[in-house]
């Protein structure tokens, strides 16, 4: 019996030694022929993980991947495709990038799910049809061809063999969502494509958005449609608040995400909102005082207190950073302090920016408005040097007036990272004294800008 007891204990202590210690990171590889490129670019769709994949002469690449299980983004050139990681994988992709679509073939551990969304985009195309024909379809076509596209695509993923029954379970669930965003969408959508501005849905047609959860955490992580629609869902609220509180809706964004009982929505909405809605307020401090105070990730409140020390330095009644020997378009160098004497209103912006393009046609208007009064129009554009021309061009072809100057680096030049500059167009207003005015002036096609020239007298 004694010896018996022993080879239990001996057998036990073999498991306990051979017992694999978990995974924490895939592996990705592969070969990609005739690719122009000297790296990869892999990229979490939810923003939250970047990677730069070295590619050798052949082609070929190899990495570890430590990032959390989710849907990435795999650029390779002018070509992309989407990947599923999870920890444990050990992907190989394989193309040939002047025929990327065609080729691209995906092997190896936990492929299967890779594959599964590779087969789903391509049959959501091509139920959709053609170009933005699914928008156009009338009411009641348009919900079936949408039910139709989800009831396709669950019955497939049910024959994929070799992926999770917990994936599988979780992803119908994501293609129910995907359903739901698909409604929330269409009013606007076939306003616009239908060419019907004045079109309205069925009172009953979102009734089955009234009825969504949206405390769900584990969704939240998986499903990218339904984080969208819990953002639609607090927006609205975000609108509300702004409206009766009479404050900025970065600032409203704040008060209402705080209100969130499930601590892992609330943090990630409160961090991703503030990142870009911190540089927006009018209300610094108390947006500041609001996050703090309500999140409770340790991580990203050291981030978030990182650029509130940044933005402290450009708020109202500060100096205003400087730029010096930016290229004039009327010729030579010009440096933000030769513009002392008079209110300077700078425009950030970039040729291949929409909405700074549209806002173009106001600033012809003010500026006439203000010509010879006591103030300078700075457009001071972040376009890359390589569309050095191109800037030349729109200048000449768009007949753009005031001031206009190329800063020295695009996004990474001092006087944007001063400022903390997130989106554009931006527009800056300073005193005669160099003094910052607002770092967030109303724009052009904004009726306040009028007013706010009108109370500063110029």
């Amino acid at each position: 019996m004694k010896n018996q007891l022993c080879i239990f204990g001996m057998a036990l202590s073999l498991v306990a030694c051979t017992k694999e210690t978990p995974v924490d990171y895939a592996l990705l590889s592969g070969k990609i022929d005739n690719l122009n490129a000297t790296e990869l670019t892999l990229a979490k769709n939810d923003r939250t993980f970047t990677k730069k994949i070295p590619v050798n002469a052949d082609g070929s690449f190899s990495d570890t991947i430590k990032s959390r299980p989710g849907v990435y983004t795999l650029v390779a050139g002018k070509n992309r495709t989407t990947v599923h990681l999870d920890n444990g994988n050990d992907l190989n992709i394989k193309a040939n990038a002047e025929d990327f679509k065609k080729s691209l073939d995906v092997t190896g551990k936990g492929a299967e799910i890779t594959r599964y969304l590779h087969f789903k985009n391509q049959k959501t195309a091509e139920l959709k049809g053609a170009g933005t024909t699914f928008y156009t379809l009338e009411e009641e076509d348009f919900k079936n061809k949408n039910q139709e596209i989800n009831t396709v695509l669950a019955s497939v993923l049910d024959t994929f063999k070799g992926i999770p029954a917990s994936y599988k379970s979780a992803e119908k669930r994501n293609l129910n969502y995907a359903k739901l965003i698909e409604l929330s969408k269409y009013e606007m959508y076939h306003k616009y494509y239908a060419k019907k501005p004045d079109f309205k849905v069925s009172p009953d047609f979102l009734a089955e958005l009234e009825t969504l959860d949206v405390n769900n955490e584990a969704d939240f992580i998986f499903s990218a449609a339904y984080k969208e629609l819990v953002k639609e869902h607090y927006n609205k609220k975000i609108i509300e608040v702004a409206e009766k509180d009479s404050i900025d809706r970065s600032f409203a964004a704040v008060k209402v995400y705080a209100t969130i009982p499930n601590q892992t929505i609330k943090n990630n909405l409160l961090f991703t909102g503030a990142q870009t809605g911190i540089s927006y307020t009018e209300n610094l401090e108390e947006y500041y005082q609001e996050y703090m105070n309500a999140s409770t990730d340790e991580a990203n409140n050291a981030k978030i207190t990182e650029i509130y020390n940044k933005l402290k330095k450009v708020v109202k009644g500060q100096p205003s950073p400087k730029f010096t020997n930016y290229e004039n378009n009327a010729g030579g160098t010009l440096s933000l302090d030769d513009l002392k004497g008079k209110y300077t209103y700078i425009d950030v912006w970039a040729t291949w920016c929409g909405p700074c393009r549209a806002e173009i046609p106001h600033l012809k208007r003010v500026e006439k408005q203000y010509h010879g009064k006591n103030i300078n129009f700075l457009s001071l554009s972040i376009d890359n040097p390589k569309d050095h021309d191109k800037w030349k061009k729109m200048i000449v072809d768009e007949e753009l007036g005031g001031i206009q100057v190329l800063a020295d680096n695009a996004w990474e030049s001092q006087f944007v990272q001063d400022y903390y500059i997130r989106g554009i167009p931006r527009f800056i207003l300073l005193d005669p004294d160099g003094i910052i005015v607002t770092p967030n002036a109303p724009r052009p096609s904004n009726p306040e800008l009028i007013t706010l020239f009108n109370e500063l007298n110029i």
